[in-house]
């Protein structure tokens, strides 16, 4: 990336801090000088200044879970289309959960060879291949380099769980749970409501959620010096029951972004993305996850991308494997929802993005200086069609693939020449 002066952008240096206008001189990817030395450096470089009022830049964006099940010859995604699509949305950091083709619970299986500018974590898994039958080698997972130890889409065995925070093999890494009982489902793929009754949806019940939920909440105060955190709350009913605990360390909750932006009365019938686990909420419930995640009762944002390849996608809802995929449609979608729409400051919409996802994971949080490489430029008000963009995932799920959207990254230190806004 060639030298560029930004003249008056917004900056956000860092959690805690609202953004102020800066003069930011960029060399080489990095954020070569601010202020009164940027200005005086770019003289010097004879730099035309670039008007970047109406831009932003902010640390680089934290995913703390999605999924990548052949990282290497996958027809649904590769790790170098998911980078490629990832740090072109803004993502420095993704964390990948265990379930993969083979199954992340052993230490050899926790080293994916391959990523470039994007921060690739890996979470070790809590049972054998997922299973839920016996305890995988945590404290070899974790000296391999896991981030912290998850399971599948649904809660393991309760015995099995409290064996494992027992005998703590995992000391003060993360554990993330899944707040779900598939055989409380009545195998419905939309949360009961009215509006999933009149659209004729088999209804999944706010039972197989909350029930879990108590039970985990059960174990993380039997086990205070657990890091217990629970993956995509996604009811008004389960977050009613979070609301209550007393006493500190609450455990942390995420949220998958697709939850925050749609639910069963405003997603068209024939539109992708109905097909999720855990399933789409009602209008009650989206509203009740925005407010949870304004209030702090949930800690940070997932993109929790799932990739499907065209040959699975063509299958039927129901025989469909769940999820979305996009992490590029993250950052444009919540800003025109939760900042646009509902007045959300940046510092709110970062925090549930970048720094609450680092504190998740037990990363330091994320800040912008002289010398920082770690960061993104994005445009709000940029338009553009996700079918002409050509750091696209592979995935074949991607829910707002085929219509206009507004907002985009312009630039980030992290994937070098990279480079949307005009000079």
């Amino acid at each position: 990336m060639r030298s560029r002066f930004l003249q008056g952008v917004q900056l956000l240096a860092g959690p805690g801090q609202a953004p102020r206008r800066a003069d930011v001189l960029l060399e080489n990817g990095t954020i070569a000088a601010l202020d009164a030395a940027a200005t005086e450096r770019a003289g010097g470089l004879g730099l035309t200044p670039i008007q970047a009022g109406n831009w932003l830049l902010a640390p680089a964006l934290v995913d703390p879970h999605s999924e990548l099940e052949d990282p290497h010859s996958g027809g649904a995604e590769t790790l170098a289309s998911l980078e490629r699509s990832a740090l072109a949305a803004g993502y420095g950091t993704v964390a990948l959960l265990p379930r993969a083709r083979t199954w992340r619970d052993r230490p050899e299986c926790l080293h994916l060879a391959g990523a470039l500018g994007l921060r690739l974590l890996l979470w070790g898994s809590f049972s054998r291949a997922g299973r839920g039958e016996e305890l995988a080698p945590h404290a070899d997972q974790l000296a391999a380099g896991a981030v912290g130890l998850a399971e599948g889409p649904e809660l393991p065995p309760l015995t099995l769980l409290e064996r494992g925070l027992q005998l703590g093999e995992m000391g003060a890494a993360p554990v993330l749970i899944a707040a779900r009982d598939a055989s409380l489902s009545q195998q419905g793929f939309v949360r009961a409501g009215v509006e999933a009754l009149r659209a004729g949806w088999p209804m999944d019940p706010p039972l197989s959620e909350s029930l879990p939920l108590q039970s985990l909440l059960s174990l993380a105060r039997l086990f205070p010096q657990r890091r217990l955190q629970l993956m995509n709350v996604s009811t008004a009913q389960g977050l009613a029951e979070l609301g209550q605990w007393a006493g500190p360390q609450r455990p942390q909750a995420t949220v998958c972004w697709w939850h925050l932006l749609v639910d069963s009365g405003s997603l068209d019938p024939l539109a992708e993305g109905w097909r999720v686990v855990p399933p789409l909420g009602t209008p009650a419930d989206r509203e009740a996850l925005i407010a949870g995640l304004a209030s702090g009762l949930i800690t940070a944002v997932a993109v929790h991308h799932v990739a499907l390849d065209p040959e699975e996608q063509l299958l039927p809802l129901d025989q469909r494997k769940p999820g979305v995929a996009g992490h590029r449609f993250v950052l444009p979608s919540l800003w025109a929802e939760l900042v646009q729409r509902r007045g959300w400051s940046v510092e709110q919409l970062w925090q549930a993005l970048c720094f609450g996802p680092a504190e998740l994971l037990g990363l330091h949080a994320p800040s912008l200086a002289s010398g920082s490489g770690d960061w993104i430029l994005f445009d709000p008000q940029q338009e553009w069609h996700p079918s002409q963009d050509p750091h696209a995932p592979l995935a074949a799920n991607q829910p707002l693939a085929s219509q206009p959207l507004r907002g985009q990254v312009l630039a980030t230190g992290l994937r070098a020449g990279l480079w949307r806004g005009a000079d």
